[in-house]
This record gives C-alpha cells, sequence and structure tokens, in this order.
C-alpha cells in the first residue's frame, strides 16, 4: 500500500503544478483550488508512504515522478519546447528512479 500512496502522491504532484499554471497566477478560482486540493494530495499521500517508507526513498521519487510528469505536461498540454538533450536527462532521471527502487531495501 505505501507504493501507491506514493505513485499516486507523485502522480498529484504534476497535476497541481499543471493547475497552479493554469490557475493564471492565482487568477482563476477553480483552477485555484484546484491547486490546493491536489497539492494537500499531494503531501498528505508522501506523509502516509513515509509511515512505511524511509525519506531517503520516498522523496526522491516522488519528487522524480513529479519532475518527469510536469515535463510531458509541459511538452504535450502546453507544447514548451524541450530540447533532444533534455529528453536524454529525463531518461536518465526515470533511470535514477528507478534504481532508487531497484537498490533499496523496501
Amino acid at each position: 500500500m505505501p507504493w501507491i500512496e506514493l505513485i499516486a502522491a507523485g502522480l498529484f504532484e504534476f497535476v497541481w503544478a499543471s493547475a497552479m499554471k493554469m490557475s493564471d497566477g492565482f487568477t482563476k478560482l477553480g483552477w485555484t483550488l484546484t491547486t490546493f486540493a491536489t497539492m494537500a494530495a499531494s503531501v498528505g499521500l508522501l506523509a502516509l508512504a513515509t509511515k512505511h517508507l524511509s525519506l531517503s526513498l520516498a522523496y526522491p521519487i516522488w519528487t522524480g515522478i513529479g519532475a518527469v510528469g510536469s515535463v510531458l505536461i509541459g511538452a504535450l498540454a502546453f507544447k514548451d519546447r524541450i530540447a533532444p538533450m533534455t529528453w536524454v536527462f529525463i531518461a536518465l532521471l526515470l533511470i535514477a528512479i528507478i534504481g532508487i527502487k531497484m537498490t533499496s531495501s523496501e
């Protein structure tokens, strides 16, 4: 269960970042409320996950999911231009997330 909580927390991480962009500097109420609700969900799920997983494992995976997800959403939904070399580093980040999980004892 802590792994499901951690993955969900990571997914909410880039959802709130996307909602924050859509809030237009917190000037659009619906998107602003979505930002804060998903931010609370992300941090809350991370807190639940860290009851059973070490912080040194959970936090980098949480931030990594959020970072990779934000790049993907930026490229797909917001048409951000991502340099080809940046995709190499995103792949390395994914490899690092998997490596952290695979080398942990949890």
